[in-house]
C-alpha cells in the first residue's frame, strides 16, 4: 500500500515524538511505571517504523490520527495517568477522577482509520459495512487483550506500581470503561473515514 511516499509527514511526527519523549524521560513520576508505559508506545512507534519501512505507507490523516496515542501515552507515561494535570476538565465537568486516561483509550479507536484504509487499499472487503466494523472490532479485541495484559502486569508487580501502571483510580469498573472508550474512538474514526472516502 503506497498512499504519499513524498511526504515528509511521518518524519516530522517521529522526530517531534522522540523530542516529547527525550524530555519526558527525565524526573518521570515513578520510572517502573514510566517504563511499563513507554514499552507500549515503543512498540507501536516501532511497528509503524517497520511498516513503513517496508512499504506500507498510510495518508497523513491516518498518521497524525496514530499520533494521537503516541503523545498521549508518552505524557501519561511521566505523571502517571492518575496524576496528569488534567483537573481543569475535572473541575469543569465535576468529575471525580481524572479522566486523561479514558482520552487516550478513546484515542486507541483512532487506529481503526489505518486499519480501514489498509482493508481498502488491499481490497480485502467487498462492502461499507465490512469496511465500518472490521477495524471496530479488531479494535475493541485489541482493546481487551490490552486490559487482560494490564491485569496480568498489576497482579505480578509491586501493589503501588501495579496500581499506578492500571490507573483504576478505585474504579472497579475500569477495564470496562476503557474498552467501550478504545472502541468509540474506533466507531468515531471508521465513520470519519467512511465520510471522507
Amino acid at each position: 500500500m503506497e498512499l504519499d511516499n513524498r511526504s515528509q509527514f511521518p518524519f516530522i511526527l517521529l522526530v517531534s515524538y522522540l523530542i516529547v519523549f527525550a524530555v519526558l524521560a527525565f524526573d518521570p513520576f515513578d520510572r517502573l511505571t514510566w517504563f511499563a508505559e513507554n514499552l507500549t508506545v515503543w512498540i507501536v512507534v516501532g511497528t509503524i517504523a517497520v511498516l513503513y519501512a517496508r512499504g506500507i505507507r498510510f495518508s497523513n490523516t491516518a498518521y497524525a490520527m496514530m499520533a494521537v496515542l503516541i503523545f498521549l501515552h508518552t505524557i501519561g507515561g511521566h505523571y502517571t495517568f492518575e496524576k496528569v494535570p488534567f483537573g481543569w476538565v475535572t473541575d469543569l465537568f465535576g468529575f471525580e477522577r481524572n479522566h486523561f486516561d479514558r482520552l487516550a483509550h478513546f484515542s486507541v479507536g483512532f487506529y481503526a482509520y489505518p486499519v480501514a484504509e489498509w482493508l481498502l487499499a488491499k481490497r480485502l472487503v467487498a462492502n461499507k459495512f465490512l469496511l465500518w466494523t472490521y477495524p471496530v472490532f479488531a479494535i475493541a479485541a485489541i482493546a481487551a487483550g490490552y486490559e487482560i495484559v494490564e491485569w496480568i502486569y498489576a497482579s505480578g508487580s509491586d501493589p503501588a506500581a501495579g496500581a499506578a501502571y492500571l490507573g483504576s483510580q478505585g474504579d472497579i469498573w475500569d477495564a470496562q470503561k476503557d474498552m467501550l472508550a478504545d472502541t468509540l474512538g474506533a466507531i468515531v474514526a471508521a465513520t470519519f473515514f467512511l465520510f471522507r472516502r
